[in-house]
């Protein structure tokens, strides 16, 4: 029997809507330096462990600079005018524990160019390999950025989208009530489409399954989900003669305390399962009381966010999640008293607006530190230097000081380049050199306080920043049901 070995397949798209960057995210993905014109900024990740190897593979009429990392993703971000415009779908894919690093790259670069790059897609790829996760499992993977605005032949960045404009029944052009023609926006591309993911997503298993075979591998992988498969647990690992072995003879095995794991997990599952009707009972008791007119709006979305969620969940494991993320989600917005949408614009609004002026403390404070390290340096040259330099007052013949300056001409070079730099902050003749360091000790203080006050802040506006995309994921599908429904009135009316 055929042993199921790790499959994991998962897209996502790169948006400003979210506050990501197409530089940011190539940077990271790659562990390199790179400056986004865009923003103006740099995402330096050269001190990132585990990247093993990265590449870009261009169609042939890409134009040939694209091959730059910085200047591809730069011309993506110059082509997306719009401040929430997709900039690129992001593909993470797990490679196997059973093939070497050097089987998984060529397997990698393989289905990359079999199906992105014959379909015209440029491709910006990374193979990750981080320190074992939990479990002692290793969990080798590489990420994939694609542009989704296609290349023109011309080596032009082409439209996503094109219009298709309903037509009645003598070929003629709908117009709505304002006057302007009905149209569908239509993807110039099946990049997109599901159609075309569930196909990426079987080519990746195949390949590697015909990869397995070839090395006379008793474990196969499978696209589909485990509720198309039948599946409802968490599969174990493929331990294989060794490490059964080994384990036969009482020596624990990383793969071999993973599947124990598993099969604990499992169980718990299972537990799970029967409490599951409890649980939506709760859910329901929460929903009532969010529909309150204390707190409608914001609680709502919240709640419709993870609904959805639920409803593409397909084991209890996930369920189970979303409604602790729920829990987690809710129990914050009450202990910050936000009840609404506008609640939640204005908390993050206020702690933006301190964020931006502690860092701006912060910055002052350094800088002024960097102003009396400097002083304080140069008052140390001072110091040092001034009986070296009043020595040659004390000596009788011309020669002797001659000797003796030549011997001393560091020293008193830098005593009068500090004589100089100081000169201003003379006050009959002494220098505020205790005023500085205390001026220093208390600036130092302030500044650590201020990086204390910041960490909570960052974790609070992560987590509302997190609450704010998922609300606004439901309103847009909000929207553009409603758009539907008035489309669909328009054509009945007509």
């Amino acid at each position: 029997m055929l042993s199921i070995a790790l499959f994991h397949f998962h897209v996502t798209q790169i948006k400003r809507s979210a506050g990501q960057s197409a530089v940011a995210s190539a940077a990271y993905r790659a562990g390199e330096k790179l400056h986004s014109e865009y923003y103006g900024e740099d995402s330096d990740y050269t001190r990132k462990g585990g990247v093993i190897c990265s590449e870009i593979l261009l169609p042939s009429h890409a134009p040939p600079e694209y091959a730059d990392r910085e200047t591809l993703w730069n011309a993506v971000e110059k082509a997306e005018r719009r401040k929430k415009a997709q900039l690129a779908y992001s593909f993470d894919i797990a490679l196997q524990n059973e093939f070497s690093m050097q089987e998984n790259i060529a397997l990698a670069r393989q289905f990359l160019l079999e199906n992105f790059v014959s379909r015209r897609m440029v491709v910006d790829f990374a193979v990750h390999q981080p320190d074992k996760e939990d479990g002692g499992i290793s969990n080798p993977h590489f990420h994939v950025m694609c542009p989704i605005r296609p290349i023109e032949p011309g080596g032009k960045w082409g439209n996503k989208q094109q219009r298709e404009y309903l037509l009645d029944e003598h070929g003629d052009r709908i117009r709505d009530e304002a006057g302007n023609y009905v149209f569908n926006a239509v993807p110039t591309t099946d990049w997109g489409s599901p159609e075309t993911l569930e196909h990426w997503r079987q080519a990746w298993a195949d390949l590697c399954n015909q990869k397995f075979a070839e090395k006379g591998l008793d474990c196969r992988i499978d696209h589909r989900s485990y509720a198309r498969q039948g599946i409802e647990q968490i599969p174990t690992v493929h331990e294989g003669p060794s490490v059964r072995a080994m384990e036969a003879k009482g020596v624990r095995t990383d793969k071999g305390d993973f599947n124990r794991w598993v099969r604990k997990t499992n169980a718990m599952l299972r537990e799970a399962k029967n409490k599951i009707a409890s649980l939506l009972e709760w859910l329901k008791a929460v929903k009532e009381e969010l529909s309150k007119p204390q707190s409608p709006m914001l609680n709502d979305l919240l709640m419709t966010y993870y609904n959805n969620r639920n409803k593409g969940a397909y084991s209890t494991k996930a369920k189970t999640a979303n409604l602790q993320r729920y829990a987690d989600a809710f129990r914050f917005l009450q202990e910050k008293q936000l009840f609404t949408t506008d609640d939640l614009d204005a908390a993050l609004h206020s702690m933006q607006n301190s964020i931006s002026a502690m860092k701006t403390s912060a910055v002052e404070k350094q800088s002024r530190i960097k102003e009396l390290d400097e002083l304080l340096r140069m008052a140390q040259y001072y110091v040092d230097g001034k009986p070296v330099a009043d020595k040659p007052g004390s000596i009788r013949f011309e020669k002797s000081r001659q000797k003796y300056k030549s011997e001393h001409d560091d020293t008193l070079r830098t005593f009068y380049m500090a004589e100089r730099k100081l000169k201003p902050y003379f006050k009959d003749g002494k220098m505020p050199i205790t005023v500085w360091r205390r001026e220093r000790e208390r600036l130092e203080q302030e500044y650590k306080d201020i990086q204390t006050e910041l960490s909570p802040l960052y974790v609070d506006v992560k987590k509302l920043w997190a609450i704010h995309y998922n609300i606004y994921e439901v309103q847009h599908e909000q929207g553009q049901q409603q758009t539907q429904q008035r489309s669909r009135k328009n054509e009945i009316e007509l």
